[in-house]
């Protein structure tokens, strides 16, 4: 395994696609309503992005025929944006990417449509706290394990279950470089952590069994078992003090 070691100006071109991912995260959040069409999300996702300079960088990529993956309640990840409308109660997960001069920025929000029973709400809010407890641990002089297990342990001192299928990664140039991070591990392994490393790591957490399924659109992964499922990402940078977030406003 090979990771890319990014310069200080390398970094802040990231920064600047990660820039428009926020923006634009915080923008389709606001439009999440019940009635609004997952379509309608994509459509405003590509032209807020094109508008900003950045280029939607899921379109195309392996195929993929969308600016955005919208998954919801027990999808986790990769839902192709159609003519579904969002209804009230719904677990709606975001994830969109850019590129801006080269460099990748990625990043994933999940959001409740309208009043949402206590079971989802707890679940949106444990995901997003177990990303900011892998945040916090991905220090230099660290290792990649301690940010798996920092993830694994917020999410199962809580009752709920990390996906094991599905990993954040690597990224710079590349929307997915070395390496692979799981969302769960043993603390002190793996790679020691090193200013300019670039992550972009998203938890994946759900209400019941960790086993996934793929749907017949050979993308939308969903729990296996029905359970819900929460999904939150930001790219980061490694530096001599705590992570710099790349995809924050």
């Amino acid at each position: 395994m090979s990771i890319i070691i990014k310069s200080d100006n390398e970094v802040d071109l990231m920064a600047k696609a990660g820039r428009i991912v926020a923006e634009v995260l915080q923008l389709l959040k606001a439009e999440v309503r019940p009635g609004i069409s997952t379509r309608e999300l994509d459509i405003i996702a590509g032209q807020e992005a094109n508008r900003r300079g950045g280029i939607p960088s899921f379109k195309g990529y392996r195929g993929y025929p969308a600016n955005i993956c919208v998954s919801i309640n027990e999808q986790i990840v990769h839902g192709i944006p159609d003519k579904r409308v969002l209804m009230s109660g719904d677990v709606v997960s975001v994830d969109f990417g850019v590129i801006y001069e080269g460099f990748q920025g990625d990043a994933a929000i999940t959001v409740g449509v309208g009043k949402l029973a206590t079971e989802a709400s707890e679940l949106i809010k444990v995901t997003e706290g177990s990303l900011t407890a892998g945040i916090k641990a991905a220090k230099s002089g660290a290792r990649l394990g301690d940010i798996s297990y920092a993830i694994q342990e917020y999410v199962e001192s809580r009752g709920l279950t990390v996906i094991r299928e599905y990993t954040g990664h690597g990224i710079g140039r590349d929307m997915h470089e070395d390496p692979q991070i799981p969302n769960f591990g043993i603390p002190g392994q793996g790679t020691v952590l090193r200013k300019g490393m670039t992550f972009a790591l998203e938890p994946m957490v759900c209400t019941g069994d960790w086993h996934t399924r793929v749907g017949a659109d050979n993308w939308t992964v969903s729990t296996a078992d029905g359970g819900l499922a929460a999904h939150f990402e930001h790219t980061i940078a490694v530096t001599d003090g705590t992570a710099r977030i790349l995809t924050a406003l």
